[in-house]
């Protein structure tokens, strides 16, 4: 647990609050999540082999992802709109899972950390991934979503425990 002594988001009579940023220094802060999305083998393979009914999975979930982390600030109440630099979703077969693993990293010199539009990305990807497969697998899992890394600002780095 970080130094803080209260919630960032209260004000001092509890209410609700944006945090002001404005004093702090502009350095440049990654974020880095994962999620994990579990099905059935067969799904799986249909998705590798690019024979899902509503098209290319993987790269629709990208795109989804990449949108997403975008307007985080629309979807999370308190967030600050970022001018993000850099937005990458990857999402890899897993087939031990078996699933697909979404890994998203944003970047962006700030004032603020870009860990809410990483973890935004990673699951509205994996969502994503449920939307364009439940038609055949109605029992996946999306599940794992967490912060594996963020670096930049005044709380410093963080990297999460190994699983």
């Amino acid at each position: 647990m970080s130094g803080e002594t209260r919630l960032t988001h209260l004000d001092e009579a509890g209410s609700a609050a944006m945090v002001d940023v404005g004093d702090k220094a502009e350095t440049v802060r990654t974020a880095t999540a994962e999620g994990l999305v579990v099905m059935q083998p067969e799904t799986l393979e249909l998705i590798r082999a690019g024979n899902m009914k509503k098209g290319d999975v993987i790269g629709i979930a990208r795109i989804a992802g990449i949108m997403a982390a975008k307007k985080t600030h629309e979807l999370i109440p308190l967030c600050h709109p970022l001018m993000l630099s850099k937005i990458g979703v990857e999402i890899e077969l897993e087939p031990a899972l078996p699933g697909l693993r979404v890994t998203a990293t944003a970047r962006l010199t700030g004032r603020t950390g870009v860990e809410m539009e990483a973890l935004t990305a990673v699951s509205v990807a994996c969502l994503t991934i449920y939307d364009m497969a439940k038609a055949v697998d109605r029992e996946m899992e999306v599940t794992g979503i967490r912060l594996l890394a963020k670096s930049g600002g005044r709380s410093g780095d963080f990297a999460a425990a190994a699983k």
